[in-house]
């Protein structure tokens, strides 16, 4: 577990089940959950629509064994229905908003009860787009209701009458892989409700994303030329583990995230030209753009990079950047190489 999150969600428990801490409680708790978010956002809105029906880690225990799309629904269904059909006792965003419509989803439920076989043709059927509107309307949802609590909340149960109530929304499969889950949230309070479905719950599935794009970025890069378009080396890159290189649909590097068309201005420059990538270009050194662009830290190291592979070629650039990262860090090796390029190659050319 993301041990700054797990430490976060220890520290939350123990405020929020004291009166005097109740509302730093909730407060850490909606930090948390924002801080968390954050990873969904991103998923959702860097990587490719393919991406969210695959089972890289194919079927079986683990709720890695899901798809991405499967696991933003799951989770924020249950939140959905756990905060409006049980805390708040008014309507779930999901049929509020007409989410029901637009995520075109062919089920109302957690979808726990779909097995693994017809897990990503459920997943293809979803809009993604929708399905994370869905999720950020959920979330602003239920942190309104987390601070309109009081601490006296915390202490109501649930009876009977409620279990009738989950019962007749439909909202839960009478699947046994799904059913349980009533007679689990009736036996809560509404203090052990907030422990598990609005914490614990998210970081058990996006830790679990996260592990499923990781997967998908390590299969993009397969057989993939580990040399990106600017120079930089995918193989040093801090964000090796998030982004399946420039030369996939996977790409999530920060000039590919940050442009209109999520094509980075360097690729698309090397495409329009027929070039491999920069370095095959006579006006690297005056070019301004993407990586390049001054304002970015990292554009000196990376045209000093760009340069060496210009004249040495990328098998020895490779090799030399090996020995580099043996003595730094990524960070470190781009300060080291981002002072001046010039300078930047002749390091390069020495070690």
């Amino acid at each position: 577990m993301n041990k700054d999150w797990s430490d976060k969600n220890k520290e939350m428990q123990k405020l929020i089940s004291k009166e005097a801490t109740f509302k730093k409680g909730v407060e850490l708790l909606i930090e948390l959950r924002k801080d968390i978010f954050g990873q969904i956002t991103h998923i959702a809105m860097d990587y490719p629509e393919e991406a969210f029906s695959q089972m890289p880690f194919g079927g079986g225990d683990g709720n890695h064994n899901a798809t991405l799309a499967f696991s933003i629904w799951h989770t924020f269904r249950i939140e959905d229905i756990v905060a409006h059909e049980m805390i708040a006792c008014d309507s779930q965003i999901f049929f509020k908003d007409d989410f029901s419509k637009t995520i075109r989803s062919p089920i109302i439920t957690t979808a726990n009860e779909i097995p693994d076989d017809k897990m990503e043709e459920f997943s293809k059927k979803l809009d993604i787009k929708e399905l994370y509107r869905y999720a950020e309307a959920v979330m602003e949802s239920s942190n309104q209701m987390l601070m309109n609590l009081e601490y006296s909340d915390l202490k109501r149960k649930f009876g009977d009458d409620m279990i009738l109530k989950l019962k007749k929304t439909k909202c839960i499969s009478d699947d046994e892989k799904s059913v349980w889950l009533i007679d689990y949230w009736c036996s809560k309070d509404v203090l052990g409700l907030i422990m598990m479905p609005f914490s614990r719950h998210w970081i058990m599935h996006v830790e679990a994303m996260q592990r499923i794009k990781n997967k998908l970025c390590k299969i993009a890069r397969k057989g993939i030329d580990p040399v990106a378009y600017c120079g930089l080396s995918c193989n040093h890159c801090f964000l090796s583990e998030w982004c399946g290189s420039c030369r996939s649909i996977y790409n999530t590097c920060s000039f590919a995230t940050v442009t209109p068309d999520r094509i980075c201005p360097n690729v698309k420059c090397c495409g329009e030209k027929g070039f491999d990538g920069c370095y095959e270009c006579d006006e690297i050194e005056s070019c301004v753009k993407g990586f390049y662009v001054p304002s970015n830290d990292g554009a000196n190291a990376a045209k000093a990079l760009s340069l060496y592979i210009k004249k040495y070629g990328k098998k020895e650039f490779l090799r030399v950047h090996d020995r580099l990262h043996k003595k730094y860090d990524f960070s470190k090796t781009q300060e080291v190489l981002g002072q001046d390029y010039k300078e930047g190659l002749r390091i390069l050319e020495e070690t």
